[in-house]
């Protein structure tokens, strides 16, 4: 069965997509690109500012992608639905061991509506969240970035359309469970080269090597968010084995139910015969 094509991403959608993801790229691993005493490292502590500007690219990417796929109001409906979910559930798990049952529903999303779709859910979602628990700052196009990733990779998975049954939900376990990590890891490239150097000694130092200070990232790493990350990836394995073929049923048969790719067409009214 052919898969849905709930947002096609065309050549605009892409262009748009690869920039913001390159500069992303750029704003999140610079401390380990700008050489020692450079014009970056000079002026690292205005930097998370620079790259809240990030947030002006994701909203392009989104408007690019949205009205090149001509976007029906049955996508957006479902769009908004899934993201709603996905920010309330955000929530459930704060500070609880990285318990968070928002991967779970972004991982299948993806998995059934496509990367294109994916990218956006994931991004509106942690754009909704971060609204709804007051977590605005600098950090959230970064965020979104990075859900926007994962919900992507897990559309991108193969054997969209054949594998099913439990060889599909331990590919999307494994995924899940290493990009789960891998969130972490960029998100806390987001934050770790503006702590203080005067208050750690695994702290980005602008003055040493990439390698030096790659190495203090991992041990910034393993102390601060390793447990955070494995709760993270521990969670989403588990939910996408208990709940993961109810979940992926009810998205497969809304997509089926919702035809995306027929067009919406009205009949003219017909003329009422009335006894005279």
């Amino acid at each position: 069965m052919k898969a849905p094509k709930v947002i096609h991403l065309g050549p605009r959608s892409i262009t748009a997509l690869l920039l913001v993801s390159a500069v992303g790229v750029g704003a999140l691993g610079w401390p380990f690109l700008a050489p020692p005493k450079s014009a970056a490292n000079a002026h690292s502590q205005d930097a998370p500012w620079l790259f809240a500007g990030l947030l002006v690219l994701l909203v392009l990417v989104l408007a690019a992608t949205i009205s090149e796929s001509g976007l029906g109001p049955k996508a957006v409906a479902m769009l908004g639905v899934l993201a709603a979910t996905g920010a309330a559930l955000r929530p459930l798990g704060a500070g609880t061991a990285g318990i968070e049952p928002m991967f779970f529903l972004m991982l299948l999303s993806g998995r059934v509506l496509g990367p294109g779709f994916g990218f956006v859910l994931g991004s509106v979602s942690m754009f909704a969240s971060a609204l709804l628990t007051g977590g605005v700052g600098p950090w959230m196009p970064f965020q979104m970035l990075a859900m926007g990733w994962f919900a992507m990779g897990a559309g991108l998975l193969p054997g969209s359309r054949r594998l099913r049954g439990r060889a599909e939900l331990a590919l999307l376990a494994g995924y899940g469970f290493v990009a789960a990590f891998a969130y972490g890891t960029l998100t806390n490239l987001a934050g770790w080269p503006f702590m203080q150097q005067s208050t750690s000694n695994i702290a980005f130092d602008p003055d040493d090597p990439a390698p030096a200070n790659l190495a203090r990232f991992v041990v910034y790493c393993l102390a601060t968010s390793m447990g955070w990350d494995l709760g993270r990836a521990l969670c989403t394995v588990v939910l996408t084995f208990l709940l993961g073929p109810a979940v992926l049923r009810a998205l497969r048969r809304a997509t089926r139910r919702a035809a995306f790719e027929t067009a919406v067409t009205f009949e003219p009214r017909r003329p009422v015969n009335r006894p005279t």
